[in-house]
């Protein structure tokens, strides 16, 4: 069988979600990637739409659409996400991990640290074993957590 359709539309006002998946007509592999698919949609466009604030390219071709620097690749065989920077972009590689003439932004790791619940909540869409934890993340908030378990 295919890959189920989306159910989550982006947008710039956020994350929209559209409808839920039957998991029953699907293999775990085939939503597995379909949760790994708007993911990697999700943090491309995070990471271009940080790009286009950068000066110089906020009317730029070069962060929009399929020939943008941050891309998404899921693979079938081994079943994961790759979200990266495409070769030969000096906005991309030299602000990511920084350089001589550039400071270290690290728009793409600031992208997913940033948004790991929206992660989560996206992928708990197809997959029933993360609803559990993104309504556990859902009710802690950041002001009331005090961490520190190992003390």
């Amino acid at each position: 069988m295919s890959v189920p359709k989306s159910v989550v539309k982006i947008n710039k006002n956020g994350v929209q979600y559209t409808s839920s998946v039957d998991r029953v007509s699907y293999t775990i592999r085939e939503l597995t990637r379909a949760a790994l698919r708007d993911v990697g949609r999700f943090v491309s466009r995070t990471c271009n739409s940080t790009a286009m604030q950068l000066p110089g390219l906020k009317k730029s071709r070069r962060v929009r659409g399929k020939s943008s620097a941050f891309q998404f690749w899921v693979r079938k065989q081994e079943a994961d996400l790759q979200v990266g920077i495409r070769h030969g972009t000096w906005y991309g590689t030299d602000q990511e991990l920084g350089s001589k003439n550039q400071p270290k932004r690290g728009i793409l790791r600031n992208a997913v640290y940033n948004n790991i619940r929206q992660i989560i909540e996206i992928e708990s869409q197809y997959l029933s074993a993360l609803e559990n934890e993104a309504a556990a993340l859902a009710k802690i908030s950041e002001e009331e957590y005090q961490g520190g378990g190992d003390d």
